[in-house]
């Protein structure tokens, strides 16, 4: 994203929800799980006004629309668990980051993509990150990678954390008004490590939201 070479770099401070000093390992199934930051955060329903916006999506079964256009390009070089809901959790983790560059291609907290992959915490943080895009006039482009995907659960399965890497070194702000790429020298200040708790949607429908977000930036394991 190139955060930290623009004025986002504000915004991202202000809504990483905290500066992770500990990590759990991802195969980690013991009672400590049960503390899982975050884990009692409860999923909460999208508004029919954001469910009554979204475009029909093929590959999705809950019919909301996170496809990004062609130049704004999110990898996700990960292995799937084998646990269903561990495997669930980590792929709505990443149509979580979809939606927020979605909303910053559409220049709008407002898309159904958000409502439907963010709650609580984690719908605040996606908020004031597209904010932040808006607000400096800028857009996304270039690739955006993440990695080193781990992922544990609470017993009562009804939350995940899905921990793991972000390479934004090929990943550019965009100028609206002129489309001037805002590149910079690859860094330290590239690479974040992430921890989301993802949250089962009440309904059995299969979907998970992202809760809490947790960034340690510069991270130098990810490197």
């Amino acid at each position: 994203m190139k955060r930290r070479s623009l004025p986002v770099a504000a915004a991202f401070a202000a809504t990483a929800a905290l500066l992770l000093t500990a990590c759990g390992s991802g195969d980690d199934k013991s009672s400590d799980n049960d503390k899982i930051a975050g884990a009692q955060q409860e999923a909460e329903k999208p508004t029919k006004s954001a469910e009554a916006s979204a475009a029909p999506a093929e590959d999705k079964p809950d019919g909301v629309d996170v496809s990004l256009p062609k130049d704004m390009n999110l990898v996700f070089d990960w292995d799937k668990p084998k646990d269903e809901n561990e495997a669930a959790a980590m792929d709505d983790a990443a149509n979580f980051f979809r939606a927020i560059y979605r909303g910053v291609d559409k220049r709008t907290t407002k898309d159904a993509a958000v409502a439907a992959y963010a709650t609580g915490e984690g719908l605040d943080y996606a908020k004031t990150q597209i904010d932040a895009w808006i607000d400096g006039g800028w857009t996304a482009t270039g690739t955006l990678r993440h990695y080193e995907a781990t992922t544990r659960s609470t017993t009562n399965g009804k939350a995940v954390e899905v921990a793991f890497c972000a390479d934004s070194s090929m990943f550019y702000g965009k100028e609206i008004k002129t489309e001037k790429i805002l590149k910079t020298k690859r860094s330290i200040e590239d690479f974040d490590y992430y921890k989301i708790i993802m949250v089962k949607f009440p309904t059995g429908t299969g979907l998970w939201q992202a809760s809490k977000v947790f960034v340690e930036t510069k991270a130098e394991k990810c490197q």
